[in-house]
């Protein structure tokens, strides 16, 4: 019983995440000029002019090769975002990377996707020179502070009401 769970749990591992050498076929679609300025998974801006592509199981900042299997052209792409979840799609490339192996006449083409550079992914951000945490001082200050004291309202001064004169102008105008 253990085996059989133990293969099956190797089977779905193998099937569900794709080798690093091993080329993937299937179609590709591409992303309308009308997704520029929309967020992609990765936080970064969708812009039409760049070379990206959304894929499924590839981390962000993977670099791979996109074959146009009908005229044999090629576009290497950064991963930025998360799809296509469409039946038989396996990549969605950027407005760019269609045109340029001709798959925006197309709309949807047979393609072979294979990573090329996955050596050091931008995803998440490294940055190059390592950045120290700043100092923090723990130590109790001098002063004592009572909280208490603070939080306990304060007495104020009784208010002492004054009668008006008896010449006072607001007083004759208001018996007339």
């Amino acid at each position: 019983m253990k085996l059989y769970v133990l293969s099956i749990f190797c089977l779905a591992i193998l099937c569900c995440c794709p080798a690093w050498g091993q080329k993937q076929r299937g179609k590709a679609t591409f992303y309308s000029r009308r997704a520029t300025g929309a967020r992609a998974a990765s936080g970064e801006r969708i812009h039409h002019d760049s070379l990206t592509c959304a894929h499924r199981s590839h981390p962000f900042g993977t670099m791979l090769r996109v074959t146009n299997l009908g005229n044999g052209r090629q576009v290497d792409v950064r991963v930025t975002d998360r799809g296509p979840y469409g039946r038989g799609k396996i990549i969605d490339l950027s407005y760019a990377a269609a045109k340029e192996i001709g798959l925006v006449a197309q709309g949807v083409g047979m393609v072979e996707v294979e990573v090329i550079d996955n050596s050091n992914p931008k995803f998440p951000l490294k940055m190059k020179e390592k950045v120290g945490l700043p100092e923090i001082d723990l130590e109790q200050m001098p002063v004592q502070y009572r909280l208490t004291e603070d939080w306990k309202p304060k007495k104020s001064a009784p208010k002492i009401h004054k009668k008006r004169p008896k010449g006072d102008k607001a007083s004759h105008e208001h018996k007339k």
